[in-house]
């Protein structure tokens, strides 16, 4: 039973009454581990898992990586099986393989691939820009088709993802500007060096970086797109087959690196490396930009070195999408799909409810789309408000995230670790005392948005260092021990909730 649709927003697939089951099945697991995991561990680990197929009682699952293969099966394996499992009872087990790599597909003139007017509607929306009729094959890196070593390739470049399909509104203005002038810069230098974007998720940022890399690539500019896992899965591979030099010199050869999802990287070793690519990038003139969900000043997991010369570029924040940039991004997109489904048709009243109603982010706006589609392909009648009310109520209520108070992180860690609130914001160094404290601290950085300065204060008067001690000592455990993991993570659903 074959199942084509992917942990995105909106993935579905039918092949009958078993697939239609099955990719509703996916759509609660995907919907459950959002909701559990957090945003952040989502978008990052599980925004690019795909269903292939569900065969004798096991679930095919594929990733574009190596790296992500690894983790996944390390870190969530049992959790997704779980999950799966109480969904659908057929399912036994879970495999998770690495996708295929796409045959080159050549951009036309303009950036934009011919499309495929038989493929299906349900292509991912990248953020802030439309996608084209049709999910296309991402093309293969330039150094594939040089025949360079695959040790050394850059991610792929989505063929999608162009300035050409870029919906520009009022918060992601200056950015796409800016992308636009880095792109078609051709004097010496660069310009803005480095570029750093930064956004929530769904934004727009790595539609952005896409679009960068194709119109760099058009010029004949030496391009390498990484994101984080790629980047670092490539620095541990080169160090386990003896190619770090390699690795190094194929990086800094080239005239434009595109990082995406930078506040991933981890581990010394591979930070140091980052940061001096950047450096020999950026002195020798090369063009780098970066993507993160926060400006460099709040990576703290980064040297500070490295922090502050991201911070010497351009800086730009891409803002949440306007009513306005809504109504434009559900309008191509509709277009689009209207592309390959020509009797599909949403009223003005039901797409301005969709836009007034969402406020999230692009990716949102986009499973509000394919639930819509879904309504009017499998029951053969037309959308209406109340079918589209019906149909993304769970991308409606409750978009707001709470507001978490330190106050009521200390109580409840306090009273997990069987301590008093007073024992946190003390002076005790036993290690009964020391643990819920350094815990809470590290909650108090991911769940607030108060400054270190700010939570060392609410923490009885302690330096801002102490608490930056105590957050990463607490994310290098989590690293290590999955209990301790389970622990935090029950203790932010406990708050989020």
């Amino acid at each position: 039973m074959r199942v084509d649709g992917s942990l995105a927003d909106g993935g579905n697939g039918d092949n009958g009454s078993g697939g239609h089951e099955i990719a509703a099945a996916w759509s609660r697991v995907k919907r459950r581990l959002r909701a559990e995991l957090g945003e952040d561990v989502f978008a990052s680990w599980f925004a690019r898992l795909e269903l292939e197929e569900v065969s004798a009682g096991t679930a095919r699952l594929t990733v574009p990586t190596r790296f992500l293969k690894s983790w996944i099966e390390s870190h969530y394996l049992d959790r997704v099986l779980t999950t799966f499992r109480s969904e659908a009872d057929e399912v036994a087990r879970i495999e998770v393989s690495v996708r295929g790599a796409a045959a080159p597909i050549r951009p036309v003139a303009g950036g934009v691939a011919k499309t495929n007017p038989t493929s299906g509607p349900l292509a991912r929306l990248h953020a802030a820009g439309a996608a084209a009729p049709a999910p296309m094959p991402a093309a293969e890196p330039e150094s594939i088709v040089r025949g360079e070593p695959a040790d050394l390739n850059g991610a792929p470049l989505d063929v999608r993802l162009t300035f050409a399909s870029f919906v520009v509104g009022r918060s992601n203005a200056l950015a796409h500007a800016a992308a636009e002038r880095v792109a078609r810069h051709d004097g010496e230098g660069a310009l803005y060096n480095p570029l750093y974007f930064h956004a929530g998720v769904g934004l727009g940022k790595t539609h952005l970086l896409h679009g960068i890399g194709h119109a760099a690539r058009d010029a004949g500019r030496r391009v390498i797109y990484l994101t984080a896992d790629r980047f670092m899965y490539g620095f541990v591979n080169a160090l386990k087959t003896q190619n770090a030099l390699a690795f190094k010199e194929r990086l800094r050869a080239i005239d434009l690196l595109i990082l995406d999802d930078v506040q991933f990287i981890q581990g010394k070793s591979i930070q140091a490396e980052f940061g001096h690519t950047i450096n020999a990038l950026i002195d020798a003139g090369r063009q780098v930009v970066v993507a993160s969900d926060r400006p460099p000043t709040e990576l703290e997991a980064l040297d500070e070195r490295v922090r502050s010369r991201l911070a010497g570029g351009l800086v730009v924040e891409i803002g949440n999408l306007d009513e306005q940039l809504r109504t434009s991004i559900l309008a191509a997109r509709l277009a689009a799909v209207r592309a390959s489904h020509p009797n599909f048709e949403v009223s003005p009243t039901v797409a301005a409810y969709v836009a007034k109603a969402i406020t999230a982010n692009g990716r949102d706006l986009e499973g509000a789309v394919n639930r819509l589609l879904a309504h009017a392909t499998l029951t053969g009648t037309a959308v209406t408000l109340e079918t589209a009310e019906t149909a993304i109520r769970d991308l409606v209520k409750n978009r707001e995230p709470k507001r978490i108070k330190i106050e009521d992180i200390q109580k409840l860690v306090a009273s997990r670790y069987n301590v008093s609130r007073s024992d946190i914001l003390s002076e005790r160094r036993t290690a009964a005392v020391v643990k819920p404290r350094q815990i809470a601290m590290y909650l108090s950085k991911v769940l607030t948005l108060r400054s270190l300065p700010e939570i060392g204060r609410r923490f009885g008067g302690r330096d801002h260092t102490t608490v930056l001690h105590a957050v990463r000592k607490i994310e290098k455990q989590i690293g290590e021990d999955a209990v301790l993991g389970d622990e935090v993570e029950l203790l932010k659903r406990m708050l989020q909730d």
